[in-house]
């Protein structure tokens, strides 16, 4: 493929350009910087100060640094605040390495541009319309509104919706796959009702399953129907991606101590992945407040009490997350 490195340099797309693999530390591979619902920076109730943004993100991400964080990876792709020259500006200031994404979805984020309004009802882009456009984001750049195309996408992301997979979700997630797949960026989803289900749509597509990150894995649903071994099992790997999240939607830090440590206990400990989902700044919807250093200072604690190991501990820290962003 065009402009991938021999096996003998693997490298991560970061913001500020490619980064050897073994630099990237102790990652957090699914976190948001700065959110914002599409429209909502048009809302008369809605300010977004840049310098206070600015700062804001500045001291978290230290904070994630100071604590033995290396890399954070903003997980929420196109039209959702996704602000490159803010990520290349904080990646400068704070020394943490950060990985952006490129890929959208569930389908009532998209706008009606990315339907095919000359059918009735409308229905969605093909695949392989948002496997060009995903695919041109790590290609040729991420876009800057009105600007340019500045900076490589690391990775490819989309969700499905809660209720259950849409078919503009479906064309969505073959059309991620697809992009991974020609760009050698892993592909993370998101799944809505069946975890399962959600994953054979991709890997239907031929992409191998240690290039797909599922995500989500510690909601509540996903944790009753064991969903997490199973995924693993299938070789793709399972994020707990809500860590410092509890109540009814999300499976407690506990109930996620134990599942780290069924994993590793059933050989899949090369398959998990840890971050809290946490929201830098959020506007136009609450966010998730933990500190991304919050996988470091308190659950990792957790599970060496539990008896996971420190070499289980840094795999899924440090070597797991490696070789997912690899560029292959």
């Amino acid at each position: 493929m065009n402009g991938k490195p021999s096996a003998e340099v693997l490298t991560v797309n970061t913001v500020l350009g490619p980064v050897p693999a073994h630099e990237l530390g102790v990652v957090s591979i699914h976190e948001a910087l700065l959110s914002v619902v599409p429209g909502a920076e048009h809302a008369f109730d809605v300010t977004i100060d840049r310098v206070e943004v600015f700062e804001t993100l500045a001291a978290k991400l230290r904070d994630f640094r100071e604590h033995g964080g290396g890399t954070i990876v903003d997980s929420t792709g196109m039209f959702h605040g996704r602000d490159v020259r803010l990520h290349e500006a904080l990646s400068r200031s704070t020394g943490v390495h950060i990985v952006a994404s490129t890929g959208m979805g569930p389908e009532e984020m998209l706008g009606g541009y990315f339907l095919t309004p000359q059918t009735n009802p409308p229905t969605p882009w093909p695949a392989e319309k948002f496997a060009d456009l995903f695919a041109k984001e790590v290609t040729e750049g991420m876009v800057v509104p009105r600007v340019e195309r500045r900076g490589a996408a690391g990775m490819v992301t989309t969700t499905a919706t809660r209720g259950g997979m849409t078919a503009t979700d479906e064309s969505l997630f073959r059309g991620a796959a697809r992009a991974a797949m020609s760009t050698g960026v892993p592909l993370s989803i998101r799944f809505g009702a069946d975890a399962l289900r959600d994953l054979d749509v991709v890997l239907d597509e031929r992409i191998p399953a240690d290039r797909v990150v599922v995500g989500g894995l510690d909601r509540a649903v996903a944790y009753a129907a064991g969903w997490p071994l199973e995924v693993a099992g299938r070789g793709a790997y399972v994020a707990l991606d809500h860590v410092g999240t509890e109540g009814a939607e999300y499976a407690t830090d506990a109930e996620r101590v134990a599942l780290v440590a069924a994993l590793v206990a059933a050989g899949h400990g090369n398959r998990v992945l840890l971050s809290t989902g946490a929201t830098g700044v959020s506007k136009g919807e609450p966010g998730v407040d933990v500190p991304y250093s919050h996988v470091l200072t308190a659950f990792v604690p957790l599970l060496k009490a539990h008896g996971v190991g420190d070499d289980d501990v840094q795999r899924i820290l440090v070597d797991n997350p490696r070789n997912l962003l690899s560029v292959r």
